[in-house]
């Protein structure tokens, strides 16, 4: 059988050097791997899929992003378990990511959903999402 789901996504930044490092510390606890690196954008793969953040030449001036303007919202990501998603949200503030929903931490989603959700310097939402969860 083929692959399913996503193949890769691009994310565009204005600024990859305010993002790179909190993106390669999320993914990596995460067990993606960095997949390509260039002087403008770095990706990081796990199974057939990939994540691209790329300070595009192409990127055109204006406001910065906005994660409650149409587009992408944010981006959801497995966690193997319950334990891991508690690791990240703990350390996540030390390695440029920020807390959203703090005060329902883990069950912002709902009573049946354990997740962390994150946002980092450039204002790009992550939820980390344990197994089981609605």
């Amino acid at each position: 059988m083929p692959p399913i789901g996503f193949h890769h996504v691009e994310i565009w930044v204005a600024d990859l050097a305010a993002v790179e490092t909190s993106w390669a510390w999320l993914l990596g606890q995460l067990g993606w791997k960095l997949y390509q690196d260039w002087p403008e954008g770095r990706s990081w793969r796990i199974g057939e899929a990939y994540l691209v953040v790329e300070q595009s030449t192409a990127v055109r001036p204006g406001l910065p992003y906005d994660r409650m303007r149409p587009g992408l919202n944010h981006l959801a990501l497995h966690a193997p378990d319950e334990t891991t998603v508690d690791r990240i949200h703990a350390a996540a503030p030390e390695h440029g990511w920020q807390h959203l929903f703090a005060d329902v931490y883990p069950h912002a989603g709902g009573p049946e959903h354990y997740a962390a959700y994150l946002t980092d310097a450039a204002g790009f939402e992550v939820e980390v999402v344990a197994p089981g969860a609605a």
